[in-house]
């Protein structure tokens, strides 16, 4: 089932290029002409995903991306940078300010397409999960514990937990930790262990389940 994205960019061009290109593969796509634009049309509506240029006058894509975090019900939709600025420190940059992609312009549509089919995917799936692991809690939201203490998670080791719940995989979220795989594997491993689980799902129902965890179900 295809989902409805917004698309940001105040370049006319590129705008009307990758909005055909994407309805094209069936998705429905509203376009803004700046980041201004985009916050009014998140005022009212709820995309599936957003992709968003950088360098824009006013308000770039860096401050969007943080205003439209700052709506709750925006913390965990997908998003994916569109940038002229393709080198490894912008990306970094881009990372670190929570988006889930980011494609140097002119960028390839198939390949676009493919990162938006598989973000909505995984939002998707995680969305499953969280509402089955909250149903089978009776749907009330996890009470927090003592447990969270008890374990005694180092901060980066709780990071890693969030963003684990929020369905990011190891090299995902090495790029928003900046930090490599390998560490984020370690950091999994010592989670696992600390809370003596043998997966990812197992991980997730216990973080529920303990109130480890800040994410809910969108």
């Amino acid at each position: 089932m295809a989902g409805h994205l917004l698309l940001v960019d105040d370049d006319p061009g590129i705008r009307l290029a990758f909005k055909a290109y994407l309805e094209d593969a069936g998705f429905g796509v509203t376009a803004a002409r700046n980041a201004i634009e985009g916050i009014e049309f998140l005022e009212k509506h709820q995309p599936d995903l957003v992709i968003s240029d950088i360098m824009m006058p006013q308000v770039d894509g860096y401050r969007f991306l943080q205003q439209m975090r700052a709506i709750p019900r925006f913390r965990h939709t997908p998003v994916i940078f569109l940038s002229a600025k393709g080198q490894t420190a912008d990306r970094i940059q881009g990372y670190r300010y929570g988006c889930d992609a980011y494609l140097p312009k002119p960028g390839d549509p198939e390949e676009l397409v493919a990162i938006v089919h598989m973000l909505l995917e995984r939002s998707r799936q995680t969305h499953t999960e969280v509402i089955g692991i909250l149903s089978e809690l009776g749907e009330r939201p996890p009470i927090p514990t003592r447990e969270k203490i008890a374990l005694n998670l180092t901060p980066r080791e709780e990071e890693v937990l969030e963003l684990v719940c929020e369905g990011l995989m190891n090299k995902e979220i090495a790029g928003r930790m900046v930090t490599s795989t390998r560490n984020v594997e370690k950091y999994v491993s010592r989670l696992l262990s600390k809370t003596g689980t043998n997966n990812r799902s197992e991980l997730l129902r216990f973080a529920f389940e303990n109130g480890l965890t800040s994410s809910r179900a969108q």
